[in-house]
């Protein structure tokens, strides 16, 4: 089987930098957080290496950026493509709850050992641990409707890369958004039910990306490891 072909549309994946509440470890849904300088700094390092003219995300590349409306995920966007930038112009942003974080619902906040231990007292959990990719939350999202808003962008991402999948037209796509919901949407993207297990990492300020076999459509993957554009002599 060939390597991908550099002309194959690709999905960035791009999560926010770092907060106070990723540090300690609450999940942070819809709480609006701002990013720390430490953050800031994650996101500038990643933006001044990858993205730009002939680099790995070309703004000149890119069909759609998909943005969750959070204010970490929007601070997290400006860095990596400045505040002026022509993407906005060119109507190629869009902010959109499809990739806001998973609902945490009466969990947003907590620890994790702070939501077995109130599971455990309301005697949830009997038969097996908790594990938020089958059980979702309390007053909050469900897998299921994680699922059906992740597989409708998802939809929607196809049907703009489906007509260019030998490189007729660049159509890359790039997501900022946040570490929980951009690993369901890898999964989701590769076709894994969310219940199933599948192990990622994505640390604050990181990226990820996600393509095609074999230029199909209807063969989805992840790129595990990603050459850089050559340097221009």
């Amino acid at each position: 089987m060939s390597d991908r072909d550099a002309s194959t549309p690709r999905v960035i994946l791009a999560r926010h930098g770092e907060t106070e509440w990723t540090i300690n470890g609450r999940y942070t849904g819809i709480t609006e957080l701002e990013l720390t300088p430490r953050g800031e700094q994650q996101v500038l390092s990643t933006g001044k290496l990858l993205v730009g003219t002939g680099k790995l995300i070309d703004p000149v590349q890119l069909e759609r950026v998909f943005v969750s409306p959070r204010r970490r995920a929007r601070k997290t966007f400006e860095l990596l493509f400045g505040t002026e930038s022509e993407l906005a112009a060119l109507n190629k942003v869009e902010f959109t709850e499809d990739i806001a974080e998973w609902g945490y619902g009466a969990y947003e906040g907590l620890f994790g050992e702070e939501i077995v231990a109130r599971r455990n007292e309301q005697g949830l959990d009997t038969e097996r641990p908790w594990d938020i990719w089958k059980d979702g939350c309390e007053g909050g999202e469900s897998s299921e409707q994680a699922t059906q808003r992740l597989d409708s962008l998802i939809n929607r991402i196809r049907d703009i890369q489906r007509p260019y999948m030998h490189g007729e037209k660049p159509v890359d796509i790039v997501l900022v958004a946040h570490g929980h919901i951009l690993r369901a949407f890898a999964k989701r993207w590769l076709g894994v039910p969310m219940g199933s297990p599948l192990a990622m990492m994505l640390p604050p300020g990181a990226i990820g990306v996600l393509s095609y076999e074999e230029h199909d459509i209807n063969a989805p993957a992840f790129l595990v490891g990603i050459a850089l554009p050559l340097e221009e002599k």
